[in-house]
């Protein structure tokens, strides 16, 4: 990589990762020793810094508080077994990241910042990824706004941070989904394709409902009609229907997945029927009861492949076959690990080397 990006440097007195309990890692809730943070103020980006992890002060009228400009990235690094490290695929996270941010009315931040800055932080953590299979340092960006002002107009400073933590599987068992029929996670014309703090604020009644009934996650489908699945909602639905893999196509209200894509380039390599297009609910189901729906699962990045077990829709549960006897799946996550952890060659140069 070329180094151009000045970030100054404070290390921690203390570091956590002696304290730290590398078998038991909750998603989410163990944090490395450091955090980047960077300032846009006067038209341009400044102040990279890498310091120790802890707390931040911050005016109670920021923008990002009142009116919802804020937005984050998902990435992960990994431990290879000749001790190297790589990041997957942080180029296409940056151009999300610009897309979020271009949609919710906040500074762009160019590539190779984005991607230098990650890399910086993850270099100086390294010792917190982990070497276990299925195991991997997530990457947490984010950005947000922090004029102190009480208008509705977009703010005219923002702060860039990155956070990064030990993790495990996120899911630990076949999903048992429920498609939501009456909530919407997004809408035409609205922000479902960036990845906006408020997406996942609207979404926490209806998944908390859900879960009190006993599932894993939803699958949301469109706003209008509710005839459409959507995605997810930790991740893009994937199925395997009648020897195809298909998938909703991405438009304004469908997050524009990394691992989706990842998974369509392999299966299209791999010689895979491969459609994105409007999937509806109908067929789904219909499948389910013929048989014809052979795999469903959620890729994202936290969840990585993420089988679905069984799919609830008006109040009937259709089961689907044991995930360790299907085929794609199986075959795309061990691929996708092989290449992630250094075990494959990676012909698409999608691991970027810190």
């Amino acid at each position: 990589m070329t180094e151009t990006l000045d970030i100054k440097i404070t290390k921690t007195n203390h570091s956590r990762l002696q304290e730290t309990d590398f078998d038991n890692l909750p998603f989410g809730k163990t944090f490395a020793d450091h955090m980047l943070v960077a300032d846009y103020e006067d038209g341009e980006w400044k102040n990279f810094q890498i310091i120790p992890y802890g707390e931040i002060g911050l005016s109670p009228a920021i923008s990002a508080l009142h009116y919802g400009q804020s937005f984050f990235e998902g990435i992960k690094a990994y431990k290879h077994a000749d001790g190297n490290v790589s990041i997957f695929r942080p180029d296409k996270n940056a151009a999300r990241f610009n897309k979020s941010a271009d949609r919710l009315c906040m500074p762009e931040l160019p590539e190779e910042i984005f991607v230098q800055s990650i890399a910086a932080l993850v270099d100086i953590d390294r010792d917190w990824i982990p070497s276990k299979a299925n195991h991997a340092l997530y990457i947490r960006p984010f950005m947000f706004a922090t004029d102190p002002y009480l208008g509705v107009t977009p703010s005219k400073t923002y702060k860039y941070m990155v956070l990064t933590g030990p993790v495990g599987p996120y899911f630990s068992k076949a999903l048992r989904v429920k498609i939501e029929t009456h909530f919407t996670r997004a809408a035409e014309g609205g922000m479902g394709y960036a990845k906006a703090a408020g997406n996942y604020g609207a979404g926490m009644l209806p998944a908390k409902r859900a879960a009190e009934e006993g599932f894993d996650q939803l699958i949301w489908t469109d706003g209008k009609d509710h005839l459409y699945v959507e995605e997810m909602g930790a991740a893009n639905a994937m199925f395997m229907l009648d020897g195809k893999l298909i998938t909703p196509l991405t438009r304004d209200t469908i997050l524009d997945g990394v691992t989706r894509n990842t998974v369509l380039t392999l299966a299209r390599e791999w010689g895979i029927p491969v459609e994105e297009r409007n999937v509806s609910v109908a067929e789904i189901i219909e499948g389910a009861k013929t048989g014809k729906l052979t795999d469903a699962f959620g890729a994202g990045t936290a969840a990585t492949i993420a089988p679905v077990g069984s799919i609830s829709y008006n109040g009937e549960e259709y089961f689907l076959s044991d995930p360790k006897t299907r085929e794609f799946s199986q075959k795309v996550l061990k691929e996708l690990d092989a290449i992630k952890y250094g075990n494959a060659v990676d012909t698409h140069g999608w691991n970027y080397m810190v």
